[in-house]
C-alpha cells in the first residue's frame, strides 16, 4: 500500500489552451479506495494518467509511496513501468493473441519472475477473481465481464503498491456494472491495496468509495465521503451532479446551529434545512432537492416542511411514478414507486388538477448560495 501526495498539479496540452489540470492538491492515504468523479473534460483521467506516469505534468509534483515521480520543475519523471502500480484500462487492453494465464502473466514475465513462481502467482490471481478454470482460454474468447475481471487479475498479480482504474466498467451492460461493483468493493476489503478510481458514475462512486474527490473544469469542486457528497453538496455544480433535480429559489429568515430556515420566493412556505455556515439572514439561496426525497401523502400539519401543492401533470414510468406540483411559482417535480400509490391513496391515485399535501424532511435538503448571489433580494 502507498500514500500518494499531489501538489499542485497542473497538465497543459498546449501553452495558449486553458489546463487541462489546474493547481489540484490532493492526498491519497494508505488503502485508501478514492474515485476522481466528474463530467467529461474534468481532469479526472488527465489527473490518473499523471499519477501513472502516461502523461508528464507541466507543472507540480507527483509522489508515490514516499518517493517523488513527477517534477517539471527538477526534470523528473519515472516511467511508468517503475512506479509499482497496477492499472485498469476501460478498453481492457489484453492482448488477444495471448491466453487468459498468459496476460495475466504479462506483468510478471517484465520483470523476470521465475517460471515456477509466475505460475503460482497467476493461479492466486486467478483464483482471486473467479477464473482459475479459464486460465488456458484465448482472451477474446471471454465475455466482457469475463474480460474486466482478467484485467484486475493482470494488476494484481504482481502485487502493486498502488492500483488505479480508468472507467473499467463503462463498457458493460448495467447488470454487470452491478456484480463487478460488488466485486471490486469486496476485492478491496480482501487486498486493501491503496486504489484511484475514475468514473463519471456517481452511484458507481457512491457504492466503491472511502472519499471521492468530484472535479470541475481541472479543479476541485468538493472532496468528502460518499454519504457527505451526495447530502451536503457545496455548490449547484455538485448537487446537480450528484441527483438534485429541483432547485427553489428563496430567502434565509434565520440561520444558526441548528439549521437554515428559508422563505420560498413568493409563497408564505418555510422549508428548515441543515445548519450551513457560509450563508446568512437575508440572503438570496436556492434549496436544493431530490425528486425522491419528497414524502407524500395525507394532510401533515405537524411534520417539518408539509406542504399543499397543485398536481400539474402525472407521468407513469413503470416502477415510479412522477408527479409535477405547483409551490406557488414553484414547479417542484416529485418521484414516488408504483407500489407505494396504493398504499398512500387506497381508493384511488391523484390525477391532474388535484392538490395533496406531502413533506420533505430537513436533511433531505441542501441549501445552497444563490447561483446570483449578489442580486439583492426584492423589498
Amino acid at each position: 500500500m502507498a500514500h500518494v501526495s499531489i501538489e499542485s498539479l497542473e497538465k497543459k496540452y498546449s501553452p495558449k489552451a486553458p489546463a487541462a489540470v489546474e493547481s489540484l492538491d490532493l492526498e491519497i492515504k494508505e488503502g485508501e479506495f478514492l474515485t476522481l468523479l466528474g463530467p467529461s473534460g474534468c481532469g479526472k483521467t488527465t489527473t490518473l494518467r499523471c499519477v501513472a506516469g502516461l502523461e508528464r505534468p507541466t507543472g507540480g509534483r507527483v509522489s508515490i509511496g514516499g518517493k517523488v515521480v513527477d517534477d517539471p520543475a527538477h526534470r523528473t519523471h519515472i516511467a511508468p513501468d517503475k512506479r509499482d502500480i497496477g492499472m485498469v484500462f476501460q478498453s481492457y487492453a489484453l492482448w488477444p493473441h495471448m491466453s487468459v494465464a498468459s496476460n495475466v502473466a504479462y506483468p510478471l514475465k517484465m520483470r523476470k519472475i521465475g517460471i515456477d513462481e509466475r505460475a503460482r502467482r497467476v493461479r492466486e490471481a486467478l483464483d482471486m477473481v473467479g477464473l482459475s478454470e479459464y486460465s488456458s482460454r484465448m482472451a477474446t474468447d471471454l465475455s466482457g465481464g469475463q474480460q474486466q475481471r482478467v484485467a484486475l487479475a493482470r494488476a494484481l498479480v504482481a502485487t502493486p503498491q498502488l492500483l488505479l482504474f480508468d472507467e473499467p466498467l463503462s463498457n458493460l451492460d448495467a447488470r454487470l456494472r452491478q456484480d463487478m461493483r460488488s466485486e471490486l468493493r469486496e476485492m478491496h476489503k480482501r487486498v486493501g491495496t491503496t486504489s484511484i478510481y475514475v468514473t463519471h458514475d456517481q452511484e458507481e462512486a457512491v457504492s466503491l468509495s472511502t472519499r471521492i474527490v468530484l472535479l470541475n473544469k481541472g479543479a476541485i469542486e468538493q472532496v468528502g465521503s460518499p454519504r457527505e457528497i451526495y447530502w451536503h453538496p457545496v455548490s449547484h455544480f455538485v448537487a446537480d451532479f450528484v441527483g438534485y433535480d429541483n432547485f427553489i429559489e428563496g430567502t434565509v429568515v434565520g440561520a444558526d446551529q441548528y439549521g437554515v430556515k428559508v422563505l420560498l420566493e413568493g409563497t408564505e412556505m418555510r422549508l428548515v434545512c441543515p445548519p450551513r455556515n457560509d450563508v446568512h439572514e437575508g440572503q438570496r439561496v436556492d434549496v436544493a432537492v431530490r425528486s425522491s426525497s419528497v414524502i407524500l401523502g395525507p394532510p401533515a400539519a405537524d411534520k417539518p416542511n408539509a406542504f399543499e401543492g397543485l398536481i400539474t401533470d402525472v407521468m407513469y414510468l413503470g416502477d415510479d411514478f412522477i408527479y409535477e406540483l405547483q409551490l406557488g411559482p414553484h414547479k417542484v417535480t416529485v418521484s414516488i414507486r408504483t407500489a407505494e400509490v396504493a398504499n398512500i391513496w387506497p381508493t384511488g391515485a391523484p390525477k391532474v388538477g388535484d392538490t395533496i399535501s406531502g413533506a420533505i424532511s430537513p436533511d433531505s435538503l441542501a441549501c445552497l448560495p444563490a447561483l446570483h448571489a449578489n442580486v439583492p433580494a426584492m423589498a
